[in-house]
């Protein structure tokens, strides 16, 4: 049989490791993605921001009217340790951390006492698995460490279309990967040749290696930069131009950046790639974030906790909400502008301003007038004009 030869444009596997391609594929591993700076980054401001938010338990009148339960007893465990060793915050981060990696989403499970939840527990991924009904309807099944338990006690957080960003992203995240450490080896070796040295006689084999252990020990790394070559022999040193993509490596690299924040929904800038961010855009951004980023999963995770914590009866009678308006609000100077003209207005009274500035009430506080035109000033004291 005749043997292949070698060609270029499909290169046996010796060829591609000759020139440092990865035979196995461009492929990366969950906790590889996680070392990529813009991955880490990305679900960590998705499921800190998240946990940060104030939890409250919302009674719901017949007439569909909401108002904060403070006596209602899931506040202890939703505000406080959802068990011995696991406090709300990071509860909440990690179930939201783990739908972000995993496409079984975030799983946890809910031990009730006399039917009442007790403690919520969050099991590394893997202990709580799920399947789904194969007739169309997606009804889920649940098992816990293989032994099945109602889906009214899992906590379950899906990410969108049954994958995780992670899963969805991995080529993106790989690529990123890739350009890391070519960077890493491209400024502990000097990965990209400055030139060739041209012999206009024949070296041989051992004139070869003798010479490119001399270069490369006189010359290879950061220590060696900007030393002073010398040849032998004839040689001479050819310098190579940088090609466009060399030139480029750094646009690339930010571009692995976006491909990042488009994957995970988060405006480039609050993943520090600060290229097209302004004063005047960042607040929008930071809007786009709460609306786009973060309000899917805080929808989800409510409707998962509500759906979990609460039995039938009880569903129509109480809901769980975030607080929002930690994420919405403004610096003190335009709040005080915004408290007084709505004072003014009469749309609030000043002691619903001091309530959102967490302030107590004051006598007269309830009372809806506008102060910039209030006739009932006290009488100007004795000598005053």
């Amino acid at each position: 049989m005749e043997a292949k030869s070698a060609d270029l444009t499909s290169p046996e596997d010796w060829l591609k490791e000759a020139f440092g391609i990865s035979v196995s594929g461009n492929t990366i591993t969950d906790q590889d993605a996680l070392t990529v700076p813009a991955v880490s980054s990305a679900i960590r401001l998705i499921s800190e921001a998240a946990a940060s938010l104030k939890i409250e338990i919302v009674a719901i009148d017949e007439e569909g009217n909401e108002a904060v339960d403070k006596t209602h007893s899931l506040n202890s465990l939703l505000s406080g340790n959802v068990n011995d060793w696991t406090d709300s915050f990071s509860f909440i981060r990690d179930l939201i951390s783990q739908a972000l990696q995993n496409d079984a989403g975030g799983l946890a499970w809910v031990n009730r006492v006399d039917g009442k939840p007790a403690e919520i527990i969050h099991y590394t991924s893997g202990n709580i698995t799920v399947e789904y009904a194969t007739t169309g309807t997606r009804e889920p099944s649940y098992k816990l460490a293989n032994r099945p338990v109602p889906s009214s006690d899992v906590i379950h957080l899906k990410s969108p279309f049954s994958k995780s960003p992670l899963s969805l992203a991995k080529e993106a995240i790989a690529t990123a990967k890739q350009m890391e450490r070519h960077a890493g080896s491209l400024f502990k070796n000097g990965a990209r040749p400055g030139g060739v040295i041209e012999s206009p006689g024949k070296l041989g084999e051992a004139g070869f290696k003798a010479m490119k252990a001399a270069w490369r020990a006189a010359h290879e790394g950061a220590d060696n930069a900007g030393k002073t070559a010398f040849l032998w022999d004839g040689a001479t040193f050819k310098p190579l131009a940088m090609n466009s993509t060399d030139a480029q490596f750094l646009e690339n690299r930010k571009f692995g950046i976006m491909e990042v924040a488009r994957a995970f929904r988060v405006p480039p800038a609050m993943l520090y790639e600060l290229d097209r961010a302004t004063w005047s855009n960042s607040e929008q951004q930071g809007r786009e974030f709460l609306v786009y980023t973060l309000e899917p999963w805080l929808r989800a995770l409510e409707g998962a906790l509500s759906r979990a914590l609460f039995n039938d009866s009880e569903r129509g009678m109480w809901s769980i909400r975030f607080e929002r308006d930690d994420l919405t609000r403004a610096d003190l100077g335009s709040r005080a502008v915004a408290y007084s003209s709505l004072i003014a207005s009469r749309v609030l009274n000043p002691n619903e301003a001091r309530q959102w500035e967490g302030l107590p009430a004051y006598a007269e506080g309830n009372a809806f007038v506008n102060p910039n035109i209030d006739t009932n000033k006290p009488e100007p004291s004795d000598g005053a004009e």
